[in-house]
């Protein structure tokens, strides 16, 4: 984690349990093939209208690049949060580089419907 403070912009902001908690997820939706990894594969799925959730970094560089993101996550009614640190959002894709944003995308019979359900509770009561 950067000491700078995080961008503004960055909202609503996971805090330090939420994120381990979408971190956690993401790994199992990633195991289940159930993840699209970047900025634009996140598009994609929000376009489509496959996408449960957006998880993006707080410390991407510049932000601006994924914040239509958000913009079109509120368009489809999908809730959409920020992580800290991209590096760590990575490590949950497992993938070796930094992610910037992705998107656990629906499965119909999906053993991780009922955490993801909870998941999106609890951002949507950040939004409040």
């Amino acid at each position: 984690m950067g000491s700078e403070a995080v961008n503004p912009k960055a909202y609503p902001l996971a805090d330090a349990q939420l994120t381990i908690t979408i971190t956690d997820i993401v790994q199992q939706a990633a195991n289940y093939k159930q993840l699209k990894k970047g900025a634009n594969e996140a598009t994609k799925t929000l376009n489509r209208g496959i996408a449960e959730f957006v998880v993006m970094a707080a410390d991407t560089e510049p932000l601006e690049i994924l914040l239509h993101l958000p913009l079109l996550a509120e368009d489809k009614n999908v809730p959409y949060v920020f992580v800290p640190s991209k590096q760590a959002l990575g490590r949950a894709c497992g993938v070796s580089r930094p992610v910037i944003a992705c998107s656990v995308t629906t499965n119909e019979g999906s053993q991780l419907k009922s955490q993801i359900q909870q998941l999106k509770d609890a951002i949507e009561k950040l939004l409040i």
